[in-house]
């Protein structure tokens, strides 16, 4: 049985001592009230607030939306990130890591579902055009349910990682969070698409922690990586994807493992090009020098900057966020 690797922001600064730093939030831009559903389920509670807006924190009007909502559990959408920098430099970003709370692929729907919801709720407050879940577990559990409650654009990495590797392969891996693996969602993506695909998927629980703990290099990680990589190498897996955005992380470790035969798929690149082309299709697409990126997190702004620095280049500001200040968005919508 492997060892559990404890959760590297929980045992790391408190994220109350950490005070907001403004100096990347948009240039005095006036905040919205969250986006709403355009209909209510048929069950709804007893007792509602008078208007469903008192159930959130108020916020000032925002006139025009702008920024691009990004967020994943912790340092792994920095994979999409730098995907969106390189593809859409013109486009303003708000990056979320919920780090309070990670690893999400041991959390249950329920738990993934709430916690989408109040990542919504707040980028809704941040006035975001478009939302991106750079996070497979929240693409997999919440996607679907999440489109029907909030009314703007928001794209998971599932069906575009699907749709690449169908393009690459005919034996295709998956390497996931337990929740992801467990949901089946790449394995349906892509029989949808085509299917005569034959699909493995494989929860890798301890890839997460390890890499928010920066033990990349450590002989660990690579042992670890070699019991989870074996079981798809001996099915003649010909492509492997990141179902995970943590996982692109550990190519150079998994690339000594691999055959070189076998081709790596990054949904990252490809969810991408789907926003790329949601923006152009609803006349969203950003026409000037985007401000610098705002960074929040839910856990510890210091240990989240030291260890993304090495990804993004730069030691970013980072913002600590209390998401349960917000009056919970299930009082909304019922339980699942």
């Amino acid at each position: 049985m492997l060892p559990t690797v404890p959760n590297y922001y929980a045992t790391n600064g408190d994220p109350s001592s950490h005070q907001r730093n403004t100096q990347h939030s948009p240039a005095d831009a006036p905040g919205s009230s969250p986006a709403l559903p355009e209909s209510l389920p048929e069950s709804l509670p007893e007792s509602l607030p008078d208007s469903l807006s008192d159930a959130f924190s108020p916020v000032p009007h925002i006139s025009s939306p702008t920024c691009i909502g990004v967020f994943d559990s912790g340092v792994g959408g920095l994979t999409v990130l730098q995907e969106l920098y390189r593809q859409l430099p013109q486009e303003p970003l708000i990056y979320f890591g919920d780090t309070a709370r990670l690893p999400y692929g041991d959390r249950t729907p329920a738990e993934i579902l709430q916690y989408v919801r109040e990542i919504l709720t707040w980028f809704g407050q941040q006035g975001v055009k478009m939302v991106i879940m750079a996070c497979n577990t929240s693409s997999a559990l919440a996607l679907d349910i999440v489109r029907c409650e909030f009314d703007l654009p928001i794209l998971g990495v599932i069906l575009p990682g699907a749709q690449a590797a169908v393009r690459q392969g005919r034996r295709i891996g998956v390497i996931a969070t337990p929740a992801t693996a467990k949901s089946g969602a790449y394995r349906r993506a892509i029989q949808e698409i085509d299917a005569t695909v034959a699909v493995w998927e494989m929860g890798c629980p301890q890839f997460v922690p390890l890499i928010e703990q920066n033990r990349l290099a450590d002989p660990y990680t690579r042992a670890i990586a070699q019991q989870y990589l074996a079981p798809l190498l001996a099915h003649n897996i010909d492509t492997l994807v990141y179902g995970c955005t943590h996982y692109p992380h550990l190519e150079p470790v998994l690339r000594q493992l691999l055959p070189s035969s076998v081709a790596l798929v990054n949904p990252a690149q490809h969810v991408v090009v789907a926003a790329a082309q949601e923006l152009e299709m609803l006349g969203l697409k950003g026409d000037r020098p985007a401000n610098p990126t705002r960074f929040c997190v839910s856990g510890d702004p210091h240990t989240f900057a030291t260890l993304s620095t090495q990804w993004l280049g730069f030691t970013p500001h980072v913002e600590a966020v209390d998401l349960t200040s917000l009056v919970s968005t299930t009082h909304m919508y019922p339980s699942v």
